[in-house]
Order: C-alpha cells, then sequence, then structure tokens
C-alpha cells in the first residue's frame, strides 16, 4: 500500500509539472537552448572553468574549518567529488539525483520529481556537462551542491547550512556605505511617474553589484560605490520602459494600490535596493502589498532566500542612527511593513530550477495569474529563465516574448551578465558593442522592459 501512495504521489506531481506544457508561450518561434559547448563563450567559460575554478573553489575557502571537520567529513567527500565531475564537464555525462529516503516529505518529493522531469531528457540523451543547456547545468550544479551537503537531511552536518553565508554577510556588511546616500535620495522621491523610474534605478543598477562576480569587501563598509554607477546610468540604458512602467503605476494608485511582487536576485546591497523600491510601492500608494519571492535553497552565490532579506532588515535596524540616519530609519519602517503584512515573504522551488518562465509550475503560476497586478523580475539568472536562455534576436519585442505568455504584468530590470536578450534598439545595441566588447556579460549596460502579460481569461 506504501509503495502504491509513493508511487501515486510521484505521478501526481509529474501530471503537475506537465500542465506547465499547457501554459501560453511566447508569440515568436522559441529558438534553440543555449549550450556551453563552444569555446570563447561566457557559457563555455562558466561550465568549463570558472564554476570549478571560482565559485566552488571560493565556497571551499569561504567554508575551510568547516569542510574538513570530522562532522563535515562526508560532506567534503561528495563536494570533491562534484568538483571532480566540472574538472572534467566535456566528458562528464549529467545524472539523476540521488533516490529520496521512503520517508522524505511531500514537498522534498514534488521537487524531486520536478528535478528528475527536468534531467530526464538529457540523461536518457547521454548529455554532458557542457553538451546539455547551459541553464539547465548551471541551475543543477547548486542542486547537487545542496545533495553533497544533505541540505534537507536532518542527521547530515550540512542540513539547512548555506556555504555562501560568508559571502552574503560580507555583502551586508559593506553595503551601508552605498546605501545610505541611495536612503537618503528615496524620501524625496515624489509620487509620480518621475519618481518610479528613480526608485526602478535604484533597484537596476544594484543588480551590478553581484557577489558571484564581484565579492564584497567588508573593509569598505563606508565607502559609496552605488552613486558612481547610478551618475552613469541613464547612458547604459539599451532600453527603458519606464514611461510605460509609470502609468501602469498610476493606475494601481488611483485604483487603491495593488498586489506587487518582485522576483528578488541576490542579497547584499542589491536586496537593500529592492526594499527601496518596495517601500516606494508602498508608501506611495501603488501596492498594498509587495511580496519578496525569493530562493528556496541557497545557490548562485549571492541569490536571496527569506533569512536573507530578514537578516538584512535586522542588521540596518541595528546600525549607529548617528552615521547612518536614513539606512537606519529606512530598517524601521521595513520592520513595521513586515509586521502589518504590507511586505510579504514566499519562498518557492520555481525559483531554483532551470524551467523556462514559460514553464512556471503550479500552483505559482495560478497565483501570481489572480493575485498580481505587476512583477518586477530582478536580475540576470532570472532573466535568462525569462527567454528561455535562448538566443532570441536582440531586437525582438521584450512584448512578443515575455509579454505574451508571463501570468501578469511584468517589468524586467537587468543589467547584461549573459551573452543573450531581447527587446533592444538596434542603434544602442551597435553603440554597446563599440563601446565595449565585454557590452553583455560585464554588467555596464541594463534594460528596464515591460510587457502586458499573457490575457487573464
Amino acid at each position: 500500500m506504501k509503495i502504491f501512495l509513493v508511487f501515486f504521489s510521484e505521478l501526481f506531481y509529474v501530471s503537475k509539472a506537465l500542465t506547465a506544457m499547457n501554459n501560453p508561450l511566447p508569440k515568436l518561434p522559441v529558438p534553440e537552448p543555449i549550450l556551453s559547448s563552444t569555446p570563447g563563450t561566457w557559457a563555455y567559460d562558466t561550465m568549463s572553468r570558472r564554476v570549478d575554478s571560482e565559485i566552488l573553489q571560493r565556497t571551499y575557502e569561504d567554508n575551510e574549518d568547516k569542510f574538513n571537520s570530522a562532522a563535515f567529513s562526508d560532506v567534503l567527500v561528495r563536494f570533491n567529488s562534484l568538483r571532480a565531475k566540472l574538472q572534467s564537464a566535456a566528458d562528464t555525462k549529467l545524472t539523476y539525483l540521488e533516490a529520496l529516503p521512503d520517508d522524505a516529505p511531500e514537498d522534498r518529493r514534488r521537487e524531486f520529481v520536478e528535478w528528475q522531469t527536468i534531467l530526464e531528457p538529457f540523461v536518457i540523451k547521454g548529455d554532458t556537462w557542457l553538451s546539455a543547456p547551459w541553464l539547465v547545468t548551471e541551475f543543477y550544479l547548486y542542486r547537487l551542491l545542496m545533495e553533497a551537503l544533505g541540505y534537507w537531511d536532518p542527521s547530515s552536518a550540512g542540513f539547512k547550512y548555506d556555504p555562501f553565508a560568508k559571502q552574503k554577510m560580507a555583502g551586508l556588511l559593506s553595503s551601508p556605505g552605498s546605501a545610505e546616500p541611495m536612503l537618503s535620495k528615496l524620501k524625496t522621491l515624489p509620487k509620480t511617474k518621475e519618481g518610479i523610474e528613480l526608485a526602478c534605478a535604484f533597484a537596476l543598477w544594484g543588480n551590478k553589484m553581484d557577489l558571484s562576480l564581484w565579492p564584497a569587501d567588508t573593509a569598505n563598509t563606508d565607502v559609496d560605490v552605488f552613486s558612481d554607477i547610478l551618475s552613469t546610468a541613464g547612458e547604459n540604458l539599451l532600453h527603458d520602459d519606464s514611461s510605460i512602467l509609470g502609468d501602469l503605476c498610476e493606475k494601481l494608485r488611483d485604483s487603491g494600490g495593488g498586489n506587487v511582487d518582485i522576483i528578488v536576485d541576490n542579497a547584499g546591497f542589491e536586496l537593500v535596493t529592492d526594499l527601496s523600491l518596495a517601500q516606494y510601492l508602498v508608501e506611495t500608494g501603488i501596492a498594498k502589498v509587495v511580496t519578496f519571492q525569493l530562493k528556496s535553497h541557497p545557490t548562485f552565490v549571492s541569490d536571496a532566500m527569506e533569512k536573507d532579506l530578514l537578516d538584512t532588515v535586522e542588521h540596518y535596524a541595528h546600525l549607529d542612527s548617528s552615521q547612518y540616519p536614513n539606512a537606519s530609519a529606512c530598517a524601521k519602517i521595513w520592520q513595521s511593513f513586515l509586521r502589518n503584512g504590507s511586505w510579504k515573504c514566499h519562498e518557492d522551488d520555481f525559483w531554483v530550477q532551470p524551467f523556462p518562465m514559460w514553464e512556471m509550475t503550479e500552483p505559482l503560476r495560478t497565483d501570481m495569474k489572480e493575485r498580481c497586478d505587476l512583477a518586477f523580475v530582478k536580475g540576470d539568472a532570472n532573466y535568462r529563465r525569462l527567454l528561455g536562455d535562448r538566443m532570441w534576436e536582440f531586437t525582438d519585442a521584450f512584448t512578443d516574448v515575455v509579454g505574451a505568455y508571463f501570468p501578469c504584468p511584468v517589468c524586467a530590470l537587468r543589467t547584461l551578465k549573459a551573452e543573450l536578450g531581447c527587446g533592444m534598439n538596434a542603434e544602442q545595441v551597435e553603440k554597446a558593442k563599440a563601446l565595449d566588447d565585454n557590452w553583455l556579460v560585464n554588467g555596464r549596460f541594463g534594460v528596464v522592459q515591460y510587457g502586458d502579460g499573457a490575457p487573464k481569461h
């Protein structure tokens, strides 16, 4: 009877995952996904070198004492085994996740089946870490890291252990110097289209300060590096739908405020800019409630979970108010919003999986379709999923790609850190190419892109 129930449960989760196949799609023909097999590309460098020699090496160094302790001996063996696979990425075939224990809770069984569904076509085909789609292998890496830790196993020393906590904390501790002058401007933003444009600019360019590319320096707590980024922001925008976004925000304000989601990317300073955007949305009446969509386990080094958001609010609430008066005052507001329900946090496994966003799983998709009046999608990894990590033409309209299928009105705030994009002006693209050979990957350029989303009926 127990075997039957487990089998029935897994069939149920497979059927729920397959319902994503009936979701709306982009209007344009969908290109093939990006692979990591072409030398000289960012994808190839990432999966053949950077994830092991930079990201996992730094992860080991940050956790060296813990990983070399007796309690973590099994974790270290599995961690090194993962690194060995990546060191021969071109020849190592993808495999399924390890089987779950019989008493695994329902949420773990659901997540496990979703991952088996993701991996199945590539395992059957015999794909390697480089021949499978880049998006799949990059998310798979972090899922295998959780497996190596025993992240969901209460008997493991790695149970609920965040291997990126040190980097996240460094990003948090180094953020007040940039946050203080930004937050001083926040309270002066008008309740106009120009105000929402500036609040979005904070959140957009905060994404440039990504811990997976630029590790934080805790020695520079008082240094403001963000003002310089903002000063050149306008000239580095390759598409700007701020005016259209502003029209929607004014309609939401006039109607008494809506439900707005922020699909969060990184912890550290970027998360502070997201909090500032959320504060502006509530205080100006654009949003009755802001829901932060967060990762359900550590991933991509700096990606934010609920605990990271709460840690950020708590840290800022205890800053020296004489040195950081605006940051300290804002933190008190953030605490009140969390208490009174104006802000909510929601973690979901979908945000740590490589499904293209037109395959958004249930019940998340129905919730966003029925509840959400506007979603801000932050950062590059989330943007890659908006595009299915596929090579659209740079000039393909965002409304025809993302706006055609997303479950609600959507605004992407992205600095470019991967070799793909859409919805950009051809002249601006040529200008960016001429200015910077690495224009697609170094975060110098950004976009503010809006789409209405799929029809509600």
